[in-house]
Order: C-alpha cells, then structure tokens, then sequence
C-alpha cells in the first residue's frame, strides 16, 4: 500500500467517527467501560502484588550466634548476608539490644531482669529480609554453614503461603485480563458491524472497482483504533480521579512506609495509561477487522 494510500485511509476512518456519531458514542462508551473495569482491576493487582512483596520482605528469618561468639565469627557471618544477592537487608541485634527488647515486653514486670546477665545467656541475632521468599530454604541452608552461627529460624508455613499467594495473585490478574479482553473484543466487534453493516453498498462497489481487502479493511482499523485512543483516555482519567481520592482518605490514617500504605498515585498512573491506551487500541483495531471482514468477500 502506498504512502498516499495509507494517509487517505487514516482520512476515512476520522470520517468514519464523524459519519456515525451514535455508533461511535456506543463504540465509545462501551470499551470505555471495559476499559475502566481493566484498570481499576490494574489498580487493585499492582497494590495487592505491593503489599505482598512488602510482606514477603519482613523479617521472617532469624539468625542466632553461638552463646560467646568470637568477633571474627560475626563480623564473617555479617560479611557474607552483606555479600548474598537472596538478601534484601538484615538487622543485627546485640545480647544488649535483646535484653533491652525483652524488657519492653514485660512492661511492668521488666524489673524481673534486671539482675540478668545478658552477656552470659543471650546470643547476636540477625533478622534477614529476604528479596523473594522462595528462596528462604536456600538461603536458610547456607547461612547455617556459616562459622559460628548455632541456629537459623525461619517462619517457614507463612513463606510458604506469601510464596503461593504471590503466584496465586499473578495467574488471576493475567487470567482476568485475558477474560475481560475477550469480552470487551466480542462486544466492541459487535458494535462496529452496525456501522459496517450500514456501508455494506459502498464495501461492495469498492470490491468490484477493484480496492484491495486491505485497502477497504484499513480505514476501518483506523477507526477503531481511534475509538480505542479515545476511551482509554477517558477510562484512564476516571480510574486516577478515583483512585486518588480514595488514596487520600485511605492514607490520612497510615504511614506511607507501613507494609499496608496503597501505591501512590503518581507511582501508578503513567504504567496504566501506557497499558489502558494499548488495550483500547487493540481492542478497537482487532475488534474492527474481524466486523468488516466478511464483508470484504464478495
């Protein structure tokens, strides 16, 4: 197809919009409202996969020194969850730093300790966070290798559950979008067969002076495309409005850094306009080809 070609068709598809206003306010509206539902389903996705990375990140393992532990030993042991790529970032406690814990959580009863002997009885611990929980046993496995390390402690049935519920939450936001893609593709192509229906004359003269499939195919998947750019941009628009007031009043009570704080808005909203302005587009071409197919047969 030619240059001049290609331009005249990107003609006729924003002629096509103009021609048929009630067939493109339909068209409109209803991958609008597909679109919509895909991003708040984006929305909800990116903010639940969020707090369960954030989770998985606690500290779930703790690494006990042997009692009396050598400082070569620990700063060794220190140097090696420096150096491994599993770990995010780990805290070190000292038996001063334990003790002090364990008296805070006695509260009252604190002064039951205070002739303790800390040095004696408590070891130096390590709280390791991990960058993905999967590899808690691997990681667990090594670290009890390391020199003077007696005891590593994993909360292993809850790395198990984040582990699957990461999965869990992956699979149903990819399954999801594939449903509501196929949906949205069903009606919108249903849609743009009134419109091609209502042109089937002129698709038909066209064929017999010779327009190619593609020629008269392609001012059609412009169209859609076009519907698609313009109901992104809408659905996107409405889903952020939502979304940030929702996150104001959600976050006025939680502290951006709790495990629990939603994704801000501005972290948000440019990944789903790129991802809500390319499904419309898809939608609105493929859904648009597969109406006027047929009707290029004659």
């Amino acid at each position: 197809m030619s240059v001049r070609a290609f331009f005249n068709s990107v003609k006729e598809g924003f002629r096509g919009i103009v021609r048929h206003p009630l067939v493109t306010m339909a068209s409109i509206t209803t991958i609008l409202l597909m679109l919509f539902v895909m991003g708040v389903f984006f929305i909800f996705s990116v903010n639940v996969r969020t707090i369960m990375t954030r989770l998985s990140q606690r500290p779930p393992i703790e690494v006990y020194m042997k009692l009396q532990c050598t400082e070569e030993q620990l700063n060794d042991v220190q140097a090696k969850l420096y150096n491994n790529p599993n770990i995010m970032e780990f805290h070190y406690a000292s038996p001063e730093d334990n003790y002090n814990s364990y008296k805070a959580n006695l509260g009252s009863s604190a002064s039951l300790l205070d002739d303790f002997d800390y040095n004696m009885y408590l070891p130096h611990t390590f709280s390791i966070r991990l960058t993905d929980p999967a590899t808690a046993d691997q990681v667990c496995a090594e670290i009890a290798t390391y020199n003077g390390v007696s005891k590593v402690q994993q909360e292993s049935n809850v790395m198990r559950f984040l582990s699957r519920a990461s999965r869990i939450v992956n699979i149903t936001t990819v399954a999801a979008f594939a449903i509501l893609f196929m949906i949205a593709l069903f009606i919108i192509s249903n849609m743009v067969r009134i419109s091609v229906y209502s042109r089937a004359n002129e698709i038909e003269i066209m064929k017999f002076v010779g327009a190619t499939n593609n020629y008269i195919r392609l001012p059609y998947i412009i169209e859609g495309a076009i519907v698609g750019i313009i109901s992104g941009i809408f659905a996107w628009g409405i889903t952020v409005v939502i979304y940030r007031g929702i996150y104001v009043k959600s976050m006025s009570e939680i502290a951006p850094t709790s495990f629990y704080a939603l994704v801000p808005t501005h972290s948000i909203m440019w990944a789903e306009i790129i991802l809500i302005l390319l499904m419309g587009v898809i939608i609105g071409s493929i859904g648009s080809g597969i109406s006027v197919r047929k009707y290029v047969k004659v």
